[in-house]
């Protein structure tokens, strides 16, 4: 399932191409939207603003119209020069939105819908998401305070489920679930009531960086989209983009231990740590730390 990052770059490179322009044209396969369309055209309508939230994608029209796109395990929003060869046959096109030489095509995207300002805040999907990590407004100290209400709240959840669970942080996704855990020496079935302050402070800190560092802006005034892949460690070396997500039985870039993966939650999602690493806490060590001070600790991963 794409992350958050990969909602974000789609975002910014449609936001290049479409916001402030007029629609020229607008298709779809879905009846739903088809039926919006006959009642409220889109043609002829301004694309205000295209943004990410979460792993959710919206584009607002002119009129109080949004089209809001969810691109589960195998959507995605492509952009073509008008009269350009698709990538993808047109039997996968879901949406496709045009404005004068440019038109911005769904493939195979399973969830789409038409809102209103007011039915959007009705959604529960997008309107209850979780702080958005990559969003201006985040920072650590914000995501701490999500992960400690979480564990008010719940305090047996596992703390890589937490991780994966959009109303509790909005964009994290199953590689940086794996992968935060492991920056944070935290191991990623622990009951959240086991957790310290400093552990979620850096768990929260790490998200940010992370996902930032994997939708850097390049220069110019071109349209920027993120080519090669999602990247933890700072090695220039393809193969050694991640810490541990996709690594079993493989050496641990840190300590030289063997990497291990498990399947974890109702979706059975992968789930990869170093034992040596994070090492597990019991109920023994439960709210330990949670008086002290919290260590903003620099992490060399």
């Amino acid at each position: 399932m794409p992350e958050g990052d990969t909602l974000f770059r789609a975002a910014r490179a449609l936001a290049k191409v479409l916001e402030g322009r007029t629609v020229t044209a607008f298709e779809t396969a879905y009846a739903k939207l088809a039926s919006v369309n006959d009642d409220r055209p889109v043609l002829g309508r301004v694309i205000e603003k295209v943004e990410a939230r979460g792993k959710w994608l919206l584009i607002h029209f002119s009129g109080d119209l949004i089209l809001v796109t969810h691109m589960l395990m195998s959507g995605s929003w492509h952009i073509y020069r008008t009269g350009e060869k698709w990538w993808s046959p047109r039997s996968a096109m879901r949406v496709r939105v045009a404005v004068e030489g440019v038109e911005a095509v769904a493939f195979n995207v399973p969830v789409a819908e038409f809102h209103t300002t007011a039915s959007l805040k009705r959604d529960a999907m997008v309107e209850k998401l979780g702080p958005d990590v990559l969003s201006a407004s985040y920072s650590g100290d914000v995501g701490l305070v999500a992960l400690q209400k979480r564990m008010v709240s719940h305090p047996d959840d596992e703390i890589a489920n937490v991780l994966l669970n959009q109303r509790v942080l909005a964009g994290l996704g199953n590689v940086y679930k794996s992968e935060v855990c492991f920056a944070a020496r935290v191991h990623p079935f622990r009951a959240m009531r086991t957790l310290t302050v400093d552990e979620m402070q850096q768990m929260a800190d790490v998200s940010q960086r992370y996902m930032q560092a994997n939708v850097l802006d390049g220069a110019g005034d071109g349209i920027v989209t993120y080519s090669g892949n999602r990247r933890t460690t700072r090695s220039a070396n393809a193969a050694d983009r991640l810490w541990v997500y996709g690594r079993r039985g493989l050496e641990c870039r840190r300590c030289g231990g063997i990497v291990e993966m498990r399947k974890q939650g109702v979706g059975a999602r992968s789930t990869y740590w170093c034992p040596d690493c994070q090492p597990w806490v019991g109920e023994g060590e439960a709210m330990k730390g949670w008086n002290t001070p919290i260590r903003r600790t620099r992490m060399s991963c």
